[in-house]
Parts: structure tokens; sequence; C-alpha cells
């Protein structure tokens, strides 16, 4: 479909149809020129996203309702919902000594009478007559009668049929002023008169081959299906067409790569590895080891890497992507770490240095609180070469940073930047390696959405030596004890986080705060700080740390706090990410009930760092199920593939991971756990469409082809499509 934009400011899309070899455009028009519209209602169907009638066409409900049969008054059970047919027999409306205004019609059928009952309705009564015969729909209740208040009802006509009643109902997501009755009209004008202007994007040898339906037959029959049988076949159809979109891009973009411009052939060293193991007083673990294998042979190959690691906090991909470092600098090549922040990179600076500046490897650090003199060196010393290894944050993405021999990129906590960022990052080497880390596992089926164009290494073992952590919910009542638990864990010589979920308790008025009233039971860490210091721990030292702070406050109070200057830190989200203090064995979480599941296992993966137990304290009131399902996961397992499980079931995949920082459009149909064995079937077809068609060119492929232009213009680096 090609968007026009005509006289008046009226935009309309337009579809080409094929007839007898012969292809013609219809329009389809802005959703205002549907009948119903109009003006006025424009933007209350903008708001829903429906701003063309093809959004209309593909504006699916959430849920349906069967209402197909009719129950006989005599067989109603209580408390279900459920729909009857009769005639009204009497009508009126009275007010209550509560001043309620109350209309009532009594519904009969051969068997009984039902009656339905409206509050505050009384403008009702004049829709009804006595003799018309109505169809209601609604939850059965029973007071002195049989009841149903507040169904919805359509009266029968002779030759129309209903939308409402007597059929499988669809439910859609309102906004304000949008009724269910209205959109079910709106949907059934559009399918009218527009649904044979919609185009089949699938090629028929797909479809064939998946047993997949029609997209006409798929769209009627998303909207108002005859039988639940026709609604799956309709939901696969439309679910499956999104899912290929999806998997075609990422299929192409992972073809540029293996068979695009060549990368970067490194020269591996049998002794690298034996002589980079001897750098650390601790065995590697398998899974490293194994994650390292499958670098080097990616950077050995002539097509360049493209390849996630992803692992638990704690897991030691840090000293993987070191050894990448070293083997790009062996070869003579520069590489770069991107950081989401200047703490971690930092701190990665400081482990890396010491490694790597002993065998020769010369590192720099690049963030924005540089002065003005000291960042022109840098630069001119990565630009010259003079540099093998630089560390930074948005930093290194600036225009003045130029790379001699950029070889490798690795990008820490991905999920933290944009796709551009990444790019452009990328594009100051010409086909650089890449590899990006993430410490959020990520579920297989949300990996073959998000990274299906990327190959992927996963380090599940922790490394040897480390205790469990052990993980308990505590209520307020407890908080005393907490303190205690505390109090003895650093009189043993350890140390404590203690994480908030605000700074300041209160809203921001001025240059002042107001403070909430204590009933809120909300904690926040700048306030507890001078509590807990003068009145709970006032022997003991605290800081306190958040994200408000200047760059060099944060640098400060967390070097205090790894050279054991500070016992117990106060901190908000900020230390979510690369906080390294093995001497930390205890951890509070305020308001646990306020963080989601895999928060709250970053935070925890905060500790457990050194040799000896260390614990996570859920403090908080957890009310809804899923807040005490995430406390429940989070005292039960440690293992962070099995709570990101959790996580994408419970808040579902776009909350989990919102696809936008990947440069992938939201998945609007289809659910990723759910229609999984549908994403699988899609993505099969997908890679071997790419396969056996890489510029689909195959005229049956024009449709799919003109689709996936339109819909990743400008988000993904695809390959030209022909």
């Amino acid at each position: 479909m090609t968007s026009s934009t005509s006289g008046g400011g009226r935009t309309s899309m337009t579809s080409s149809t094929s007839c007898g070899g012969r292809t013609s455009m219809v329009s389809i028009p802005d959703i205002r020129y549907l009948k119903g519209v109009g003006p006025k209602r424009v933007g209350l169907l903008n708001r829903l996203g429906i701003n063309t009638v093809e959004d209309l066409l593909y504006y699916l409900p959430r849920r349906y309702e069967d209402r197909s049969n009719f129950t006989l008054v005599r067989d109603l059970k209580i408390g279900e919902y459920q729909a009857v047919k009769g005639k009204i027999l009497t009508q009126g409306a009275h007010i209550t000594k509560r001043r309620i205004n109350v209309f009532q019609i009594a519904l009969a059928d051969k068997t009984g009478i039902i009656y339905c009952v409206w509050f505050n309705q009384p403008f009702l009564k004049k829709f009804f007559k006595t003799g018309q015969e109505l169809m209601v729909y609604g939850k059965v209740e029973k007071y002195v009668k049989l009841q149903i208040n507040h169904p919805e009802y359509e009266f029968v006509k002779t030759g129309t049929g209903s939308l409402n009643i007597g059929k499988i109902v669809p439910i859609y997501s309102l906004t304000q002023d949008v009724s269910q009755q209205y959109l079910r009209f709106l949907a059934r004008e559009a399918i009218e008169r527009f649904l044979f202007s919609a185009n089949e994007r699938l090629p028929a040898y797909i479809r064939a081959r998946r047993h997949l339906a029609d997209i006409r037959f798929a769209i009627r029959n998303i909207h108002f299906p005859v039988s639940f049988e026709n609604l799956d076949k309709a939901y696969k159809r439309i679910v499956f067409e999104e899912f290929f979109i999806l998997q075609l891009a990422l299929a192409l973009k992972k073809k540029k790569v293996k068979t695009g411009a060549p990368g970067i052939r490194h020269k591996l060293d049998a002794g690298l590895i034996d002589s980079f193991k001897k750098l650390f007083p601790f065995e590697l673990t398998q899974s490293q080891l194994k994650a390292i294998n499958e670098i080097q042979i990616d950077m050995a190959s002539p097509k360049p890497m493209n390849r996630l690691l992803e692992g638990d906090v704690g897991s030691g991909k840090t000293i993987v992507a070191i050894y990448a470092l070293l083997l790009t600098a062996q070869n003579g090549y520069q590489a770069s770490i991107m950081a989401p922040t200047e703490i971690l990179a930092k701190q990665h600076y400081v482990n890396i240095s010491e490694l790597l500046m002993p065998l020769g490897v010369n590192i720099r650090l690049l963030v924005s609180g540089l002065k003005p003199a000291k960042r022109l060196e840098i630069e001119n010393e990565i630009k010259s070469g003079e540099t093998d290894v630089v560390i930074g944050t948005h930093a290194l993405i600036w225009q003045g940073v130029k790379f001699k021999k950029l070889g490798l990129v690795v990008v820490d906590e991905q999920h933290k930047f944009g796709v551009t960022q990444r790019h452009v990052l990328r594009k100051k080497g010409l086909n650089p390696d890449v590899l990006v880390m993430t410490a959020t596992p990520i579920p297989r089926t949300l990996a073959l959405t998000i990274y299906g164009d990327l190959d992927i290494s996963v380090i599940k073992e922790l490394p040897k030596g480390r205790y469990p952590i052990s993980t308990y919910c505590a209520s307020e009542d407890k908080r005393e004890s907490v303190y205690n638990f505390i109090r003895e864990e650093v009189k043993k010589g350890r140390q404590a986080y203690i994480v908030y979920p605000k700074i300041w308790s209160g809203k921001k008025a001025g240059s002042t705060y107001e403070v909430e009233p204590v009933s809120s039971g909300l904690k926040a860490a700048a306030a507890m700080y001078n509590k807990l210091q003068t009145e709970v721990f006032p022997d003991l030292r605290l800081g306190l740390i958040h994200g408000r702070m200047l760059v060099k406050e944060k640098n400060d109070i967390m070097k205090k706090f790894k050279d054991k200057k500070i016992d117990i830190l106060l901190s908000t989200t900020v230390i979510e990410v690369g906080i390294d203090v093995a001497n930390a064995s205890c951890m509070l979480i305020e308001n646990a009930e306020r963080f989601g599941l895999s928060q709250l296992h970053q935070l925890r993966g905060r500790i457990g760092r050194g040799a000896y137990p260390s614990y996570c304290i859920l403090l908080g009131n957890p009310k809804t199920e899923t807040a005490k399902k995430r406390f429940y996961t989070m005292s039960e397992t440690q293992d962070g593939f099995e709570v990101a499980e959790q996580d994408l079931e419970l808040r579902g995949p776009g909350e989990f991971f919102g696809t936008r920082q990947h440069g992938l459009p939201e998945l609007r149909f289809g659910n990723i756990l759910r229609d999984f064995e549908i994403m699988e079937q899609a993505r099969a077809e997908a890679f071997q469409m790419v396969r056996e068609d890489p510029y689909l060119r195959d005229p049956r492929n024009i449709f799919i082809r003109d689709t996936l232009k339109k819909r990743f213009a400008g988000k993904l680096e695809l390959i030209s499509v022909g």
C-alpha cells in the first residue's frame, strides 16, 4: 500500500488488486471518511491508533464473548453472563429513597420473566415500548426476582444481523467516549466497504504450505467470527504474517553480515588462551571457555562477528570480553567498550587496566566529564592509533572521536542503548567485529524475536567459590530485626546496600521537596539516610548515592565504598548495573513491591560476589497477585534465566523488553509466549525465503518485499531487496 496526500489535507491509502492480470488501484481512505465517523469522532479514534480504515481493519479485538446461543429464562444460571431474547411486557421508572433513578423493563419468553435494570439513565424509557422484541446480554443475578443490571441490549429487527448479541462478539480496547457497539459498527462498515481492497502480502506457496487462510477471510473472522474454529484460523493467519515480516527483516540483516563486505580476519595465537588463563587467580568456567572459543572462531573468520553474549549477573561476561580485547590488540587493531554509565565505564577501566596494561596494551577512558584539554589528548591518541583499547560512555560516539583501525566494538548492557547509537559506533571502523553483552538473561522465545539476527553465546555457570544468595521476604513489623541483621553483617567485616525506589519522599516544589505523609509508607533514600545515620546506625559509616548526583560525587562515593570506608550504602537503582564490590554481603530492598522482577534480580546481583554467604531481604507489602509472585520467585530461585521466564509471563513481552531500542516495531497482534509455535513456523519460512531469494526479486514475493521496505524504512540496516 502507498500513501498519498490530496487537497484539503485528505490522506488516503491505495492498494493494488489484480483482476485478470490487470492491476487496479483502490483507495482506502482516512478514517474520517468512513460512514459513522465524521470530524467530531476522529480524535477519539486517533487516540486508539486508528487513523485510516486500514488501521481499523487491523484493530484486533482483545477478547471475545460467546453470545451465540440464547438461553431460556427457566434455564438461566445465577452468576453467569448469558444472552436472552424475549418481548417487553412492562416498563417503568421510579426514584429510590436514596434519590437513585431506576428504569426497569420486564422481558418475557415462553418460559418466564427476567427484569432488566438501569440506574440513573431515565432517558432510556423513550427507547423502549411494550411488545418490542429485545435481545439482552449480561450477568444474571437473583434478588427478589431474576435480574440483569445494565445489560447490553439490541432490538430484534427483521432482515438485519445483530452485531452485539446472538453471535461470538468482539470486545475491543476502548478510549473515553467510544463504546463497544460503536466500534463494532465501524468495523462492519470498514469490512463491507473496503475488505475487498486488502492486499494479500503472504505468497500463496507459503499459505498453502502452512495451511493459512487468505487475508480477507482472516480480517472478517477476526472481527466477526462465525465460529471459534474460524476465529482460530483468522488469528493464526494475522499473527503469522506479523511474525513473518519481523523474522524476514532479521534474516536479511543476518544475511547482510554473513555475505556482505568482508571484515577483519584476526590471526589466532595457539598460546594466547593459556597465557590469558594465567591472568586470573581462579579457574574459568566451562561456559566462559565455550564463549571464548565461539568468539575467537568468529574473529578468525573473514566475516564480521555479530554476537550477543548473555549471562546472569556475576557470571563473568567481562572476562570473556577482555579476551576479545586482547586478541584484537595482539592483531594490531583497536577496540572500544561502550558502557551505559560513567560509574560502570570507570570500573571497567580500572579492572581491565590492571590486567592488560602489564601486557603492553594501552587503555584510555573517555567520558563526558573530562576537561577539554584531556579529552583532546585522548582523542588524538585514538586517532593516531597509540591507544589500543578505549573504554567510555556515549562519549565514544562524539563526532570528534576517530579511530585509526577500529577492529572490535563491545557494547555492555546493550539494551540501555538505542540501535542508532550502536550503529554510529560501528561506523567508526570498517566492518569491525561486534560483541554486545547483557546481564538480563533473555528467554529463548524473546531472543528469537529480538536477536534473531545475532549469534548467541550463553554463560550459565557462576564462577567457582561463589556462595548462593539467600533471599528472604519481610514485612514492616520485621524492620528492627532486619536492621539488627545488617549490623551483625557489618560486625563480621562485611558491607551492605539499602536500596530505595525514590531519592526524596515528596514532590518537588521549587528548590525544595514537599515531604509525603508517613502513612504513604514509601521510603526514600535521602530522607532515610539522615534517619538511619542519626537514629539507627549512629556508630556506623553510611553513604548515599543516587542518579541526580554529579558524576564525580558518585565516583567518590563508590570508591569509598569499595575501599571499605563506608559500611552501609543507601542507594536508588543507580547501582543496578555493573557495580562490583566483593565485600558487600547484604542487601535490603525497601518497598520491594515497587520493583519489577528482572530489576530485583539485577539489584540482588550486586552482592554474592565474594567468598562468603550473602543475603538479600525484600521488605515490603505485596498486595497484588503479580507482586506476590515476584516475591515468591525471588525467594525460590537465583537462576536469572528462570527469573526472566517468570518476568516475561508476568509482564508480557512489550514491557519485559521494549523492541523500540532495537529498531524493531512493537508486536501488535501476536504474543511470543502464547504464540511461540507460530513464531517458529514464521521464522523457518522467513529464513528459507532469504536462502532461496536473497534479494526478494521473485515476483511471488513482491508484496512482502514492498511491505518490508515500508515497515522498516529507516529502522534497520537492511540490504537492498530489489
